[in-house]
């Protein structure tokens, strides 16, 4: 029984991984922490203007916008012409600022991206780790209970020869 000990040794404790591997972290954290008001607002915003609610908004704002200029009663038309010089103005106003806002949130949403995978990667290793460990120490005891079953057999023999 003295060579099962000495194989139960080598067998990885989870004392020893934990002490391998880094804590897991919380990238929601990490990244809150990280970003700066301006950033915070960058993301906001790029994910308001990403949705789906908001593409609505800008299409009713839109046909409204260009309905009552062009059917509405000629006095009251605030933007009256085939040109529609100030919906255009004030559409190109709107994707000139929010334009850079959205791909700065989107480098921000990116650089979350990373930080999650890096974590995923790190879970993986330390779990591929325990896993080895817990197929290591089930190898062994079936090692063990293969040789205690080869002794009980022959302790039975020696016993029926007698």
């Amino acid at each position: 029984m003295q060579g099962f000990a000495n194989e139960a040794a080598n067998v990885p404790k989870l004392v020893d991984i934990n002490a391998r591997f880094a804590p897991s972290r919380n990238v929601n954290v990490e990244l809150a922490r990280s970003l700066s008001p301006s950033e915070r607002l960058a993301v906001w915003v790029t994910d308001r203007v990403g949705s789906m609610g908001f593409f609505f908004a800008i299409a009713i704002w839109t046909i409204l916008w260009l309905g009552w200029n062009t059917v509405g009663p000629a006095e009251l038309r605030f933007d009256p012409g085939p040109s529609f010089l100030a919906w255009l103005f004030v559409s190109n106003l709107l994707q000139l600022h929010l334009m850079p806002l959205i791909m700065v949130g989107q480098n921000l949403q990116d650089r979350y991206g990373e930080l999650v995978a890096n974590a995923d990667f790190d879970i993986s290793q330390r779990t591929e780790a325990e896993v080895g460990a817990i197929l290591q120490h089930l190898t062994n005891q079936n090692d063990v209970m293969l040789e205690i079953l080869r002794r009980v057999e022959g302790l039975e023999r020696d016993r029926a020869s007698r």
